[in-house]
């Protein structure tokens, strides 16, 4: 296979929830390729948990959702497996115990700047792996040069949350 059709390849997948009062948090995930194009989007239904749920996991039932619960579901359910799966929150940097792909968490230019944890350049912004994420590091860091340094990692997040709180629209409309 040449580096060229290598490069083609390269996937970034972007992961986030949305809280909604009513009906839960929704998570939504984009593959794109290095330019941002979508390849695939996935997203989960609903989840919120009962009262006894709340009481019984405490503090740890944000996280539990979110990696277990809603990444691991979109990662599983996702026929074209991104490279790199980059997130907004360090609460989901806890998703890497469950998958097998890297996952980054993006910094802010002032976060990455006051930072004393290596960070790693990619696009317009800095990424946070999980502190014993090093072989991720490098396998990302051999194919960051993939990604355009103009790249902006952000706005993918605006279209995820965009999709879903359209999907919940057509989800609450149906409903009705």
């Amino acid at each position: 296979m040449s580096s060229t059709n290598t490069q083609e390849q390269f996937r970034l997948g972007f992961l986030t929830a949305v809280e909604d009062a009513e009906r839960g948090m929704v998570g939504g995930l984009l593959v794109t390729n290095k330019f941002g194009r979508p390849l695939e989007f996935q997203c989960t239904t609903p989840v919120k948990p009962n009262r006894t749920q709340q009481i019984l996991y405490g503090h740890t039932l944000r996280p539990y959702l979110l990696s277990e619960v809603v990444g691991k579901t979109l990662i599983d359910k996702i026929s074209v497996q991104p490279h790199l799966v980059l997130v907004e929150s360090e609460e989901l940097l806890s998703l890497r115990e469950f998958i097998s792909i890297p996952v980054a968490c993006l910094e802010s230019a002032e976060t990455a700047a006051a930072s004393a944890d290596p960070l790693m350049k990619l696009g317009k912004q800095h990424l946070r792996f999980a502190n014993s994420a090093e072989p991720d590091r490098d396998s990302i860091r051999k194919a960051s040069g993939q990604v355009p340094d103009t790249a902006d990692l952000l706005e993918p997040f605006d279209r995820i949350r965009e999709a879903l709180a359209e999907t919940l629209k057509v989800a609450v409309a149906r409903s009705a």
